[in-house]
């Protein structure tokens, strides 16, 4: 999977981020979708500068020696961040709204809360403040955000949709075992 870097200069209307994606834009017309279960998308600002980005990834942590590490945590929000800090952001200006994690299916590890753990340990370890969002529960969301101003918007998705994100639940039955060389930081 290959990962959106910006968006291309005059492309406006909303845009949607699947797995392993991430984009950035100051443009006032531009809205970032995606649509989330257990994955986590990271919706992040710099309100001075006027410029916000997103990302959407399926499992926490970082895959050690695997080409698709753009759906991994780590990398999905060292991308997302370098990208906004090349579009003009600050860093110390940067604040976070956290999306998904949900529980989509019982009785198997939950990942949808240590997606959600991951991200909120990462943005506070980076120094940056998650000032909204909404994380948990069983059901899956459609977020709405719109990077040059901050505002998101949330709707909660219902069984009849449940089409929309079958990778994620399928992925999110195989059990997640982490590799023999992987280390973990603190």
């Amino acid at each position: 999977m290959t990962a959106l870097a910006r968006i291309a200069p005059g492309r406006t209307g909303q845009i949607n981020l699947v797995q392993g994606e991430y984009a950035v834009s100051a443009d006032g017309s531009v809205a970032l979708t995606t649509i989330l279960g257990s994955c986590v998308a990271a919706c992040m600002r710099d309100s001075r500068a006027g410029v916000g980005g997103m990302n959407h990834f399926l499992l926490p942590g970082a895959l050690v020696g695997k080409a698709d590490g753009v759906e991994r945590g780590v990398h999905a929000m060292e991308l997302l961040i370098n990208e906004l800090l090349k579009a003009g952001a600050k860093r110390d200006r940067l604040e976070a709204k956290i999306f998904g994690g949900a529980r989509m299916m019982k009785n198997l590890s939950d990942i949808g809360a240590k997606n959600a753990s991951f991200a909120t340990d990462f943005l506070r370890q980076e120094g940056i403040p998650v000032i909204g969002g909404s994380t948990g529960g069983e059901a899956a969301r459609r977020i709405r955000f719109w990077p040059a101003t901050g505002k998101a918007q949330q709707r909660i998705m219902g069984q009849s949709e449940a089409h929309v994100f079958a990778r994620e639940l399928s992925i999110a039955a195989a059990p997640v075992a982490p590799p023999a060389d992987d280390v973990e930081f603190f």
